[in-house]
């Protein structure tokens, strides 16, 4: 078998990669990356697997990728993911995101004359569930969308671009909304990522003891990166194309209280919090919890790793690069 992963050298694709090598022997992995993008999360993977410089933009890049591997499933990772980015840059973001799934998903379309029929997993988000009624929490698939930044109304686009050409060409696209997912390797932007950076920075007095913050008062649903993957690789083995799933821990916890927790196992006592007006955004979504019920009574997943050991081993990742 041979599994194509986008955006291999971000966080998610190498922990998909990771985790493919060590539980799915015999399976030949294969992924693009740009060649302005950084890639040392990846930088474990060289010789492990094969790269391909592919720009997901490209409509002819991606075809040529897809027609030289002709992968048995693809795992659409590569994406603009950061949220105050896609403010910055809305139409980057949904050039990126929509333009570069439609290239893949027409590759896919193209080459069905010949025989060819991948399943593609599709990486969504919970960010399209958006301002969500506390009557509807847990959030189960069912539940309206109302995307509250251009990112998340890019990842709609995604996830339903995905129900359309399993419609319409029969292409097994399977969606996925993850909620939010944590680890090591995480971009330094991201919330739990930026916090154990800058406390790592504090303990190796590179930094004043003080940690910049945004909004604390939001409540997500954290699951560890690594279990996050195995459920993707679990959705191409069970799921039904055209289908949604929810991946999610189903329990919210309040960044404030995320905080706390990092704060409690670094021996600093003297680390003040500020709120940085340039950390806040223009309109947040004030909780996302999930309910992944669906998901599980297929496939048989759930979290294995706790909590306490994701923002473990971030801090300890960033503990050894700054």
């Amino acid at each position: 078998m041979k599994v194509l992963v986008t955006g291999i050298t971000g966080f998610a694709g190498s922990h998909l990669a990771d985790y493919i090598l060590a539980h799915q022997p015999g399976v030949e992995v294969h992924g693009t990356r740009r060649w302005r993008s950084k890639e040392d999360a990846a930088d474990h993977l060289i010789g492990r697997v094969t790269f391909h410089e592919c720009d997901i933009t490209d409509a002819h890049n991606v075809y040529q990728v897809v027609e030289k591997v002709k992968p048995d499933r693809i795992f659409h990772l590569a994406a603009q993911s950061y949220i105050p980015a896609s403010w910055d840059s809305p139409a980057e973001t949904f050039h990126t995101n929509v333009v570069g799934q439609c290239n893949l998903l027409e590759s896919i379309k193209h080459l069905r004359p010949s025989g060819y029929d991948p399943i593609v997993q599709i990486a969504g988000s919970s960010e399209e569930y958006g301002k969500v009624a506390e009557d509807q929490l847990p959030i189960t698939e069912s539940a309206p969308l109302f995307p509250l930044s251009p990112y998340a109304v890019s990842k709609v686009a995604q996830d339903y671009m995905g129900y359309q050409y399993w419609q319409s060409y029969r292409i097994r696209a399977i969606r996925m909304r993850a909620f939010n997912h944590e680890g090591p390797r995480r971009g330094e932007v991201f919330v739990i990522s930026n916090f154990c950076k800058q406390i790592a920075e504090i303990e190796k007095e590179i930094r004043r003891p003080i940690i910049q913050v945004g909004n604390l008062e939001a409540i997500r649903d954290f699951t560890d990166v690594r279990d996050i993957v195995r459920a993707y690789w679990l959705a191409t083995e069970t799921c039904e194309p055209g289908d949604v799933y929810n991946v999610a821990s189903g329990q919210g916890r309040r960044i404030r209280e995320v905080l706390t927790e990092l704060l409690a196992i670094t021996k600093r006592t003297d680390i003040r919090v500020e709120q940085d007006p340039q950390r806040m955004r223009p309109s947040d979504v004030p909780v996302l919890v999930g309910d992944s019920t669906k998901f599980r009574r297929l496939t048989g997943w759930k979290p294995l790793i706790p909590f306490a050991q994701t923002i473990q081993d971030c801090l300890e990742y960033w503990r050894s690069r700054v």
